[in-house]
């Protein structure tokens, strides 16, 4: 009985006299250009709701935009504005502003 109270005594004494921990020093890692970036789907109706997305956009700025601006409005990629921008010049929509800015018509 009296070894296990010595065991216990030296056990309670190495818990208190540890340091704490040093803290580990964290690096952030560069991811690489992202290889598969996302793809987007050229057909009519793809590019149709992505017309509507910027034409929303733009009726909602009621002021001239550029194309990354319009791209975060309507929360799409620059990729997909073009897009939507292209099918609304051919309908006659939009006018082209100073600074390559775009407004509705």
């Amino acid at each position: 009985m009296a070894e296990k109270k010595a065991t216990t005594k030296k056990a309670a004494e190495t818990k208190e006299v540890k340091a704490p921990a040093a803290k580990k020093s964290t690096t952030k890692k560069v991811a690489a250009v992202k290889a598969d970036k996302a793809t987007v789907a050229v057909n009519a109706e793809n590019i149709g709701f992505k017309a509507g997305d910027v034409y929303q956009a733009l009726a909602a700025a009621e002021k001239a935009l550029t194309v990354k601006e319009i791209a975060k409005a309507a929360k799409i990629s620059e990729e997909e504005t073009l897009l939507g921008l292209g099918w609304l010049f051919k309908e006659g929509k939009l006018l082209s502003a100073d600074n390559n800015k775009v407004v509705l018509a």
